[in-house]
């Protein structure tokens, strides 16, 4: 499904044109003018699955945030903003293939970031609980509580359940699931499966952020799908070689002084895994 057709940048002309009509010079930047049009990068056409492939610096996060912004996409975190990014947002422009559904939205490396840090804060108040419950088990499995008053009851029960569960068992009974049960690398594949809904617009921000080689290859299986079956369309900035290599990718190479759209196999970083792992073949073997 395409729902982003083409996507047209200020060009350098227009950049400068722009910048000279500045009266203020206590700027530092006039981000993110001179970043995407460094790289002769003015218009970009859209497939289901396109990809930004390129080092740190080379521009392609910047790409997605004008594009998430330009769209009014829906994000979870906040973003490095200049003072001319309003300015720089209104001298783009956009065609749609068809309307943009609302779910559409932009997930960024810090909104998964995010997400961990949260299950971690509530997987360290449950470990205080539990802590708080090993005491209370113990103290209760050994008391010498007597019931004086139905205003015991309670206690008594609790006595009680002390008495005939193991100290695991008593905890497990009241303390909810330990949302630790899943690694690092498979909160953020649920993060990307619980966000991402099928007949949506998708930019995904190196997506293979915490993910290892396994749970990359699953992503990739899951977009690939999403795009073909699911009616996703997706937007990746990414330089991960199991992401470059979905099939029918569109991959703008950003590490090229002018972006040009290149099959996988021509990057030079993909080129020099290949021939890394083509000089120790014997050894796999």
């Amino acid at each position: 499904m395409i729902y982003l057709s083409q996507f047209q940048f200020p060009d350098i002309e227009e950049e400068y044109t722009f910048t000279m009509k500045q009266k203020r010079t206590c700027y530092d930047t006039y981000y993110p003018f001179q970043v995407i049009s460094k790289h002769s990068l003015t218009k970009m056409g859209f497939e289901p699955i396109t990809i930004l492939y390129g080092g740190n610096g080379s521009g392609k996060t910047t790409v997605l945030n004008v594009i998430a912004e330009k769209l009014r996409l829906e994000r979870d975190t906040l973003y490095n903003r200049s003072n001319f990014f309003e300015d720089y947002i209104k001298m783009c422009e956009y065609k749609e293939k068809k309307q943009i559904p609302e779910i559409s939205r932009i997930i960024t490396s810090d909104d998964v970031f995010d997400f961990m840090l949260n299950l971690r804060s509530i997987n360290e108040g449950i470990d205080r609980k539990r802590e708080e419950l090993f005491e209370e088990y113990l103290e209760a499995k050994y008391s010498d509580f007597q019931m004086k008053s139905l205003e015991d009851y309670e206690e008594l029960k609790k006595v009680n359940r002390t008495r005939s569960d193991t100290q695991s068992k008593y905890v497990r009974k009241n303390l909810m699931n330990n949302i630790r049960e899943h690694s690092n690398g498979e909160s953020a594949f649920i993060y990307f499966i619980d966000k991402i809904k099928d007949g949506g617009l998708y930019l995904l921000d190196e997506p293979e952020n915490s993910l290892s080689p396994e749970k990359q290859q699953e992503l990739l299986k899951f977009l690939e799908d999403s795009a073909r079956f699911f009616g996703c369309q997706f937007v990746i900035a990414t330089h991960s070689p199991f992401l470059l290599s979905m099939t029918g990718a569109k991959i703008y190479d950003m590490d090229e002084e002018v972006a040009e759209v290149k099959s996988w196999t021509e990057l030079s970083n993909i080129r020099k895994y290949y021939e890394f792992f083509k000089k120790h073949e014997k050894e796999f073997e």
